[in-house]
Order: C-alpha cells, then structure tokens, then sequence
C-alpha cells in the first residue's frame, strides 16, 4: 500500500485529533431530555399538548432523585428562556443535592382569554373569558397526577405564568385550596379583577402566606406604566399588610424592560428567589 504524502498524513491526524476532541466534548456535555406530551383532558373537554424538559441528571445511571416540577404557562414562548435560566441555576447551587433542578413542564395554549382569567368581563363580542378555574383544575387533578404517575417528582411545584399568565398565578396564589408550594407572576394582569382581587387578598389564608411568591413589574410606557406599578405596588403592600412582613414575597421592578421582553430579565431572577433564596429545609 502506498504511504500518504506527509502532507497528507497531517491532515488527516488534524481531523482525527479534532474530531476526537469535538466527541469526547460531546460526551461530557449533557443536553436536557426533552419529550413532548398529548394528555386528554376529562374536564376541558379536549386535548392538551406541551413539552417537558427534564434535569440534565435525571438520565444518569443510579440516579434515584427525586425533582420540583415548574409548570409554565405560555409553554412555546417561554420554554427556551426557562430552561438557560434553570441551567443558570444549576450551575451557582453547586450541585446542592438539597435544591434539585426542577422539570420543567411547559403547556401549550389553546385559548389564553378562557384558560388565564378566572373572571368574565363583558364584551361587545362575543368571548371564552373566565375559565380559568376550570384550567387549574386540569393542572391539579389531571396533569400533575399524570406527571406524579411518570416521572421521578417530589412534592414542591412551582407555578409560571406572564401577563395574563401572570394573572392567574397571583389568583392561583390567593386560591386557599391550590397545591401549588411557590408561584412566579411576570408583570400580571391584575387591572384584569382589581376590585375582586383585593378582597381575595382580604381573605388570604395563613397557609398560602406561608407559600412563595415572586412578582416582577415592568415598564410600560409613559401612558400605562404608572397605572400597572400602582396596582402591582399595591398588591404586594395589601399581602404583607394581612400576612406581615415576613411573608415570602418579592417584588421587582424592571424599569429597562417592557411588557413583552420582562421574562428575559426576570425568570432566572424568580427561579434564585424561590430556589437558592430559600432555607432548602422548607423544600420536601
């Protein structure tokens, strides 16, 4: 057999160095398993259909552990940004086997008006408004059994929503009955209910002040923002004022980030404050 040109034979080492090197990188690099999910839902009548992102460890052999579970809201638009910020987390807690990095479960929308708002507002046309009760309960009674039934889970879930997402977390938050242990609402829609969500808040029980909350308020322009921080200001003083200040709850203000864009700034800042902020003996 003739022998390659020494030029040749370089390259070709190159190449096998190089590829080596990319595969064992490959190799150490752990990418979140990912899977889609189809579940029938009894109460809404139809299908529901999402994606669930699980721990980069939870495929490693041995691995018993047990993990939160983050339900997010708007599962497509905010996927992406949930995980790096669970990554992000991941990486400042040290591998604290204490705080485990959650699987994230993020549910796609049919009808946001109907599903989000737990309250009907009159309309010219015709709407769906006010199912939101009704899609809380397919989270508690269908979904999250299902996810119980299939998955590695332990008992602390996490509830995401943005906007009017945002607003059925706070309503979810207030609600003395849900099972959720934490909730994040991004800049909610609390001009939704304003003179209903005060006297929910009015009624708090001493079992949800105990639960976290994190809201983040964003700027919405010179014609709208002064309105949406008043109500977001107030809530946050209402809840403290029935549950004391030692309540765990946060409220952020993003004065750099709009409507739209405040859940790139403000998840990983939520995820800190309900995970690495909290004494890991109140996590089961």
């Amino acid at each position: 057999m003739t022998t390659p040109p020494r030029r040749l034979r370089l390259a070709l080492s190159f190449i096998l160095l190089f590829t080596g090197i990319t595969l064992h990188a490959q190799d150490q690099v752990k990418m979140p398993l990912e899977r889609g999910f189809c579940l029938h839902s009894s109460l809404l009548g139809e299908d529901r259909t999402g994606t669930i992102s699980l721990p980069d460890s939870y495929g490693e052999a041995g691995d018993s552990q047990r993990y939160p579970v983050l339900i997010l809201l708007d599962g497509a638009a905010h996927f992406q940004l949930t995980q790096q910020a669970v990554t992000a987390l991941g990486a400042l807690q040290n591998n604290d086997p204490k705080i485990a990095d959650p699987i994230i479960v993020a549910i796609d929308n049919v009808d946001r008006e109907r599903d989000f708002t737990v309250t009907k507002i009159q309309t010219l046309r015709p709407n769906t408004m006010g199912g939101g009760r009704k899609f809380l309960g397919f989270i508690e009674t269908e979904l999250l059994p299902y996810l119980d039934a299939t998955y590695r889970t332990r008992p602390y879930r996490i509830l995401v929503g943005h906007s009017l997402g945002g607003l059925l977390a706070v309503n979810a938050y207030l609600d003395p009955d849900s099972v959720f242990d934490a909730y994040m609402a991004l800049d909610p829609s609390i001009w939704w209910e304003p003179d209903q969500m005060a006297d929910k808040v009015a009624a708090l029980q001493p079992a949800s002040c105990r639960k976290r909350i994190y809201l983040a308020t964003a700027n919405q322009g010179p014609q709208r923002h002064a309105r949406n921080k008043l109500r977001h200001d107030a809530l946050v003083a209402l809840i403290r004022k029935i549950c004391g200040e030692a309540c765990p709850i946060q409220l952020e203000y993003f004065p750099d980030e709009n409507h739209r864009s405040v859940p790139r700034a403000a998840i990983s800042k939520g995820l800190h404050f309900l995970f690495l902020a909290v004494d890991s003996g109140r996590i089961p």
